[in-house]
């Protein structure tokens, strides 16, 4: 019962650290595939813009959200006017949107004075 103990036990370490592991790659997707899921259009020119553009993302089942807030039809004017007209305003629309819905938001969108609305898509 007197045995000394002369090595150090790596098991449990390593255990933890590929816990740790899985943890943060689980995290890291999340956080590069943003929270709202929208399946975007595909197109071959895109533009690579650096500014901080007002992002209004329409989902597949025809929800709204305003920088990944989400807003009503009624509430999205009201949301628009809080911000200045100056930055551009990215519309994020999935593939599978109606047009219609698209041309009625972009419509509102510009009828409040914002004059720069680009489609965000994936370049091919």
């Amino acid at each position: 019962m007197d045995r000394e103990l002369n090595q150090i036990n790596v098991i449990p370490l390593v255990d933890v650290m590929l816990v740790l592991l899985v943890i943060v790659l689980t995290t890291a997707t999340f956080i590069t595939a943003g929270q709202i899921p929208v399946n975007l259009a595909k197109a071959a020119a895109a533009s690579d813009r650096q500014d901080a553009p007002l992002i209004i993302t329409v989902t597949a089942e025809g929800e709204l959200f305003v920088n990944d807030r989400a807003v009503t039809d009624q509430q999205l004017d009201a949301t628009l006017l809080t911000y200045p007209r100056e930055p551009v305003v990215l519309i994020r629309a999935d593939k599978v949107t109606r047009l219609e819905r698209f041309v009625t938001v972009v419509d509102r969108v510009r009828g409040l004075g914002f004059r720069q609305v680009s489609l965000e898509v994936i370049r091919l």
